[in-house]
């Protein structure tokens, strides 16, 4: 009869089988004899749809629960018998299909997203995550903060960064923009200090890390590389050489100015009185350029970050900015400047602060407390420069407009509306993430650092590749900092 010896369809009127076949009006399970060579003659067996005593169940032949068919092969000596089951048996079958069917469109449903909750989870896990921004430096001098445990505030410590897969991170070396020269330099000494004595002493879970190589090095180890950015030039007490010696100290990014214009750079949050970049201003970015350190522009103009993106020779970030498209902010970036940005190599890492992400809040948040800068002007004379006062009691004003309905809530999904933005903008290559954790007001659902792995998921279910949202997660910022290190190369070759 050859591979043809059998045709079916669904209904039992057209169903066409070739000869010799027998059809016997028995239930599934009847007891039936066959001269079957395989068996005694006349050895009794129990139907069973689909099983051959020879051959057991045949490969790649249909069973629709609604017309079971009992099967019995043996090469074409063997005769074959289909049963067709009583109608009794046939409504028994609609039945259990309905149930069976009903099951599997549940299970249909659910299997996707349990599927991408478990690839996101094996992916966020597996992937360096390096946040280019946090201010948990402050709390340092707090006598009750131990980055080794477990806090009952703030956003980032050694547990919940474990718990996050956090596991590079940039600490912020901070002081208030208005404080300049030799007292600058003593304070953001005092806090890098803050950091290496930190990192010393949770050597087991932290490294200090100087190099994109020893970022990955201490993720081969298991352990949270620890990097360190400057924020604010003012910092450098208006002396190139602090810029070397800052270098020297481990020091790899360094933020052109902060919320007031420094000696040297216009800021975005002050009346610009340099227009841009003064020729200091842009030695020292020469300078930085030179010692492998990155050129931040978080923070500055608009004529300031266009004039540092002229002058460098390495790719720029802007460490914690957002987009301005979706939140008309100061501090975020505009399409085109993320353009020019992305345009020469740089990396726009998105920061998570609620006024920065979300049009509602700022706009809400600038009627009540007068906007992000008199608001931190006031609480820092409040809390007589006590930078971890600062942070908290920040903390504890919004926490209280939002109790009283004056500011909206805000989900952390407005997060990724921001990192999908700017990736769809320019490329998955030149975006990042720089929370601004232990600085700023975090959204709903992104209440510390060990809310990270939603991030991961999201984009996930955007639809990302995997290839790209490592990128995201940390990739495309180490590629700036081997970038940076090349280009330090190259320059002090040349002397």
């Amino acid at each position: 009869m050859g591979r043809n010896w059998w045709a079916w369809n669904r209904s039992p009127k057209k169903l066409q089988l070739p000869k010799p076949v027998k059809w016997e009006h028995r239930p599934a399970g009847a007891i039936l004899k066959t001269n079957c060579p395989s068996l005694r003659r006349g050895q009794a067996f129990s139907v069973s749809p689909g099983f051959c005593p020879a051959f057991g169940k045949p490969k790649g032949l249909p069973h629709p629960p609604w017309l079971l068919l009992t099967k019995i092969f043996r090469s074409q000596a063997c005769k074959m018998i289909r049963v067709k089951e009583t109608m009794h048996s046939t409504r028994l079958a609609h039945l259990r299909a309905a149930r069976f069917l009903m099951a599997a469109a549940i299970l249909t449903q659910a299997a996707p997203a349990d599927e991408i909750s478990e690839r996101a989870h094996k992916l966020h896990f597996s992937s360096i995550v390096l946040d280019t921004h946090d201010d948990t430096t402050q709390r340092f001098f707090a006598a009750d903060y131990d980055i080794g445990k477990r806090n009952p505030s703030g956003h980032v410590d050694i547990p919940r960064m474990r718990e996050g897969g956090m596991n590079a991170i940039f600490f912020s070396i901070w002081i208030d923009g208005r404080i300049t020269g030799p007292p600058a330099i003593e304070k953001a000494l005092d806090q890098i200090d803050a950091v290496r004595e930190n990192v010393r002493n949770h050597s087991k879970d932290m490294l200090l890390a100087l190099t994109a190589a020893d970022v990955r090095r201490a993720h081969a180890q298991g352990k949270i590389a620890a990097l360190m950015g400057v924020e604010g030039g003012h910092m450098i007490g208006n002396d190139i050489r602090m810029v070397r010696i800052f270098a020297d100290l481990g020091v790899r990014y360094m933020t052109l100015s902060h919320f007031y214009n420094d000696e040297w750079a216009d800021s975005s949050t002050d009346k610009p009185v340099h227009n841009g970049l003064t020729d200091f201003g842009k030695n020292v970015v020469r300078e930085m350029n030179r010692q492998g350190m990155l050129v931040d522009i978080s923070h500055v103009s608009d004529k300031t970050f266009y004039d540092a993106l002229e002058v460098s020779k390495a790719p720029l970030i802007a460490s914690h900015s957002s987009c301005r498209a979706l939140c008309n902010h100061v501090r975020d970036m505009s399409d085109d400047m993320i353009k020019a940005l992305a345009a020469k190599g740089g990396v726009i890492q998105i920061n998570f602060e609620k006024s920065f992400i979300d049009q509602a809040y700022k706009d809400a948040s600038e009627k009540e407390t007068g906007g992000v800068v008199q608001h931190m002007s006031d609480v820092t004379k409040s809390c007589n420069n006590d930078e971890a006062c600062i942070s908290r009691e920040m903390g504890k004003l919004e926490q209280k407009l939002v109790a009283e309905g004056k500011l909206p809530h805000v989900s952390w999904e407005r997060i990724v509306d921001h990192i999908d933005h700017a990736a769809k903008l320019v490329g998955a290559d030149h975006v990042g993430l720089g929370s601004d954790f232990d600085g700023a007001n975090m959204p709903e659902g992104m209440e510390d650092c060990s809310k990270l792995p939603k991030i991961t998921e999201a984009l996930l279910r955007k639809g990302y590749s995997e290839a790209d949202i490592r990128k995201i997660l940390g990739e495309n910022t180490l590629r700036i900092l081997e970038q940076a290190e090349r280009v330090s190369k190259e320059l002090q070759a040349q002397q």
